[in-house]
């Protein structure tokens, strides 16, 4: 495990010295996964182009390694609804007011990548995982910092992240369970629309 000493002085994230955000990232992910780092300083770089003592919703672009890193650092998670995926497959992620819309978006800009060849080739899958050089990216994501990355501001269209309802709650006809009223007379999943097939105890295959 990482030990939280004064390795990497004078480089915070979100408040926390980097050592302490490498344990972090060690606990919640189960290992010091370098795509968890970096998101932790898009979030910080976020954090810092923002209003203060505003109340934030987050947007991450893919489900790699962001999300986690978004999890660990704000209060926004998937659970509470204040995180949403929209998996456009870019490393990119948006803080935004939750109100308003107002937001700052961080992504990696691929051109600040040729000064650093193990970060770009860990972006853009240049070698296997297996040979790449575990020590020479993190000592490449400690020393790039921030400076692979660009922001923008954003005004994000609210209407297209609002969360599906469960006010209105039916039971569905079918499998007994209970489901948005809005879905029709019977749930999505006894409509085929579940990811998997199950079975009941009697051993009748359903899905």
């Amino acid at each position: 495990m990482h030990t939280n000493k004064a390795v990497h002085p004078g480089v915070t994230v979100c408040g926390h010295t980097y050592d302490q955000y490498l344990d972090m990232v060690n606990a919640f992910h189960k290992h010091i996964a370098p795509g968890v780092v970096i998101g932790g300083l898009m979030v910080d770089l976020a954090y810092r182009n923002l209003p203060q003592g505003e109340f934030f919703d987050s947007i991450s672009e893919t489900r790699s390694c962001l999300p986690d890193a978004i999890q660990i650092l704000t209060p926004c998670t998937i659970g509470n609804g204040w995180l949403k995926v929209i998996d456009l497959g870019r490393f990119a992620l948006t803080l935004f007011e939750k109100h308003s819309g107002n937001g700052v978006r961080v992504y990696v800009n691929s051109r600040k990548l040729d000064d650093w060849p193990e970060l770009k080739a860990f972006f853009f899958k240049l070698v296997p995982k297996k040979e790449q050089d575990p020590q020479a990216l993190m000592a490449e994501i400690y020393l790039a910092n921030t400076s692979i990355f660009d922001t923008m501001k954003v005004q994000v269209d609210l209407t297209c992240l609002k969360s599906r309802s469960r006010r209105d709650v039916a039971i569905c006809p079918l499998c007994g369970e209970g489901y948005p009223s809005c879905d029709g007379e019977i749930c999505l999943s006894c409509r085929g629309k579940a990811p998997f097939s199950y079975f009941r105890e009697s051993g009748s295959k359903k899905g």
